[in-house]
């Protein structure tokens, strides 16, 4: 295995633990080892990246972590043409963010606490999409996880982001649960946890079923199913979505990194990677399209009301995943990765120009407050307007590829639920296309409507902030062109590379039934922009009467469909109430309690009795002696 591959994880792992270390007396330079080590990996990244366009793959084991009997685990690498797109993904928008960090967190307290948990982050996503076997997924998955949670919290002292730190690690938990199923499955079935002969045996398990409590379960759809819930905790897809809104309490570059370009695209990728096991189960297939497609319309209508700059890009996210969703449940992988390439970039660039307009804006994120920023910010104005073309589907950019070709492959998909995908992906288009520029402009156009202070202070981000946005724009831009379909002219060069590890579904649409399913998908669009502007730009008092007309309606999307609230009454307060009244009175305290400090009062209060016989008097010894004898005199001659 070449040498270079091990530096891609372990030199961010390196940054971290030493920036943790000696950060505090580097200062305002801690920075520098992360950018370097980081940058460093992306070299090596992109290196592996053409070893791998050149027909090299490697899957090599550099150690035994585990053997016990027949269960043996190694720490390994699996460097195929999946995990060679994910390590570009994953490097790229980390060195960015990083460089993004320096200006956009400069002065904060724990400065370097906060590059070494970036770091962190890199180090375990790298891990997990490099493992060539489930544990060493779930190891990165789990170390993913806890830099969430470092990084959400990093401002621990303020109690709702304290909060939404444990959200995401407790509702991550769920998903987790079913995971971990999902991996005892899969080596009880398999006898190995490691990726290539799981994947080479998976027809195996056709035909196979087992039973729990006198019902039987389809192996293959039950493994499929409880691999999905993680997916669905990490992704954050219904019914485990509602923590990634509440993590936009963590720093914008966090928002960036994790919860927009890489984190949340776990999911993802773990059901990419075992897409022959999914493969097995038209269940488990239609499962994940219905999830998508209920999600991705869920996400979209509660963005159409958000204020806060964040959460609106937040609730767009939860949408773009489900198109990912979509995609694999469909069985176009390939399709839902080269979307989950082109969202890293776009979605980027979305976060990162949020956080240049708050930096301006003096940390104020609700667009109420904001208006006509266009002539003060001239830069992140194009980079963010390229930004909403691209996630808008115009024809062009990034986002229209790889949109476009999710839309395709769902309308042409003999999957059951293909069709329903592809009505609400189109549906989806056009709400997104609407809020996304109900976004942008309410901030960039009309006239200012913050303080006087705000619009004194306001001017465009230093370099260190609007070079990021102008690389990202870039990707924004040209990552769909790796993809484009032969109806435009090109040869689908992604599917293609791809096809080995993912395959591609044969389509056989016709070319003018696709033309129509593209125009549809671009009239969508285009229809969610001209609304926008007529709402917000013609017309600005018609939101405000609308929202007054049809207040039900407004309410239930400004308050996110009450699910919070629901799960506060019916599973958060009886979990409570339960540990409250049974779990501390009766079981901690009149079990635990007894047993932790009943048995030393027990021996405490013999001990004193028994001291007692202790006092010193011959006397008293020789009667205790004496009678002892006795009573084993008459016990040995009376049996």
């Amino acid at each position: 295995m070449p040498s270079y591959l091990l530096l891609i994880p372990f030199l961010p792992l390196a940054s971290s633990v030493l920036t943790l270390l000696l950060g505090r007396r580097m200062g305002t330079r801690c920075h520098w080892l992360p950018i370097i080590t980081v940058l460093i990996s992306l070299v090596c990244a992109i290196r592996a990246f053409f070893d791998v366009l050149s027909g090299t793959i490697i899957n090599h084991d550099i150690y035994t972590w585990i053997s016990s009997g027949d269960f043996r685990v190694s720490v390994g690498f699996l460097v195929d043409q999946l995990t060679a797109v994910m390590l570009i993904v994953v490097t790229s928008i980390s060195s960015l963010v990083h460089i993004y960090s320096v200006g956009y967190m400069k002065g904060e307290e724990g400065y370097y606490r906060f590059f070494s948990y970036l770091s962190l982050f890199t180090f375990s996503m790298l891990m997990l999409v490099l493992g060539n076997n489930f544990l060493q997924l779930f190891f990165g998955w789990e170390a993913v996880g806890l830099s969430s949670y470092l990084l959400i919290g990093f401002y621990y002292e303020k109690t709702s982001a304290a909060d939404a730190g444990k959200k995401a690690f407790i509702v991550n938990r769920i998903g987790d649960f079913g995971f971990i199923l999902g991996l005892f499955l899969v080596f009880v079935t398999f006898g190995t946890l490691h990726y290539g002969p799981v994947f080479a045996n998976a027809e195996q398990a056709v035909g196979q079923s087992f039973a729990i409590f006198g019902m039987r379960f389809d192996l293959p759809t039950a493994m499929a199913l409880l691999l999905m819930c993680g997916a669905i905790g990490k992704s954050a897809q219904i019914p485990l979505h509602v923590w990634l809104p509440d993590a936009m309490e963590g720093p914008t570059p966090v928002s960036a990194l994790i919860h927009a370009a890489t984190m949340v695209t776990a999911g993802v990728f773990l059901i990419a990677r075992c897409n022959p096991l999914f493969g097995l189960s038209p269940v488990a297939m239609n499962t994940v399209t219905v999830i998508g497609a209920v999600t991705c319309l869920f996400a979209a209508t509660i963005a159409l009301v958000q204020t806060d700059i964040k959460r609106v890009v937040a609730y767009s996210t939860l949408s773009q995943l489900a198109y990912m969703f979509m995609a694999c449940g469909v069985g176009a992988y390939s399709a839902g990765i080269f979307h989950l390439f082109t969202h890293a970039f776009f979605k980027a660039l979305l976060f990162l120009g949020c956080g240049s307009i708050i930096l301006a804006m003096h940390h104020e994120q609700e667009v109420g407050f904001m208006g006509g920023l266009r002539k003060y910010m001239p830069v992140t104005y194009v980079t963010f307007l390229i930004a909403t073309l691209s996630i808008s589907g115009v024809p062009g950019l990034a986002g229209f590829y790889s949109k476009d070709e999710i839309l395709a492959m769902a309308f042409a998909s003999p999957v059951a639920a293909g069709k329903f995908a592809w009505f609400i992906g189109t549906l989806v288009a056009f709400l997104t296309a609407f809020y996304s520029f109900r976004l942008f402009f309410l901030i960039f156009h009309g006239e200012f409507r913050g303080t006087t202070g705000q619009k004194a202070h306001l001017r465009e981000s230093p370099a260190v902030v609007t070079v990021p946005l102008m690389l990202l724009a870039a990707g924004s831009v040209g990552a769909g062109w790796f993809g484009v379909p032969e109806i435009l002219g090109g040869d689908n060069h992604w599917a293609h590379f791809l096809g080995p590890v993912l395959g591609h579904p044969e389509v056989h649409l016709g070319y003018l039934t696709e033309s129509l399913l593209m125009c549809v998908s671009v009239l969508a669009g285009v229809g969610g922009i001209l609304l926008a502007w007529y709402m917000y730009i013609d017309q600005p008092g018609l939101p405000a009467e609308l929202a007054d007309r049809f207040p039900k309606a407004y309410r239930i999307l400004r308050n996110k469909y009450y699910v919070d609230e629901f799960y506060i009454r019916f599973l958060v307060e009886p979990v409570k109430a339960f540990s409250s009244r049974v779990l501390d009175r009766l079981v901690d305290t009149n079990v635990i309690e007894l047993v932790v400090n009943g048995v030393p009062r027990l021996i405490g209060a013999l001990a004193s009795r028994v001291r007692r016989l202790q006092d010193g008097l011959l006397p008293h010894y020789l009667t205790w002696m004496g009678g002892s004898a006795l009573f084993l005199f008459v016990w040995m001659f009376t049996r």
